[in-house]
């Protein structure tokens, strides 16, 4: 799309009827004044998952190895924006709250876009256990530790969602995060998403 078309349409159709590329400058420029409504507490799904910063900092390489994993994933999956990841985890973390019970059911999305990122998550966090079992002859990621991971993940979904029928700030901000090797400065990390 032409940049002087982008600029004119972009104020009122951005991630509602166009998909803006996720480097366009325009979006960009639009993610640094977005606002975000806060959510209430009580409507944040899975608050029996205890996430304490204690937890976050004790699975820091595990958030920052599922959260590139889910990056991948969803990169890799044409036309996928915040919608799909969410209900990818949210299906997610359905297949790991039973695998805590001593079932083995993986929930599927509806969606096939969310299904396909879920699917490849999946596979990558198969491949990374298989890979670690290989190297060291054990399995340390728990299914407990990665349950944890995703409902924090889910967490950080619900405070970076702009509204928008094809809205990717989520999206752009695990780019952000995960996909480059530096941290992010302090003023651009998210607040934190801890339930007590």
């Amino acid at each position: 799309m032409g940049g002087d078309i982008c600029s004119q349409c972009c104020g009122t159709e951005r991630e509602v009827s166009i998909d803006c590329p996720l480097d366009c400058e325009y979006l960009l420029e639009a993610r640094k004044h977005e606002k975000f409504t806060e959510v209430d507490p009580k409507l944040i799904p899975n608050q029996d998952v205890r996430v304490t910063d204690e937890f976050m900092n004790e699975h820091e390489a595990l958030l920052d190895a599922l959260a590139r994993m889910l990056l991948g994933a969803t990169l890799s999956a044409a036309g996928a924006n915040d919608n799909d990841l969410r209900e990818a985890l949210e299906t997610m973390i359905r297949t790991y709250r039973t695998r805590q019970s001593g079932l083995i059911y993986e929930s599927r999305p509806t969606n096939p876009v969310a299904g396909l990122i879920q699917q490849r998550t999946l596979e990558e966090i198969g491949r990374f256990q298989e890979a670690e079992a290989r190297q060291t002859g054990v399995h340390s990621m728990r299914d407990a530790d990665v349950l944890g991971v995703l409902v924090f993940l889910q967490r950080v979904g619900i405070h970076w969602d702009n509204k928008r029928p094809r809205g990717r700030s989520f999206l752009s901000f695990l780019l952000q995060r995960y996909g480059q090797e530096r941290p992010l400065a302090a003023e651009q990390q998210s607040p934190s998403l801890i339930i007590p």
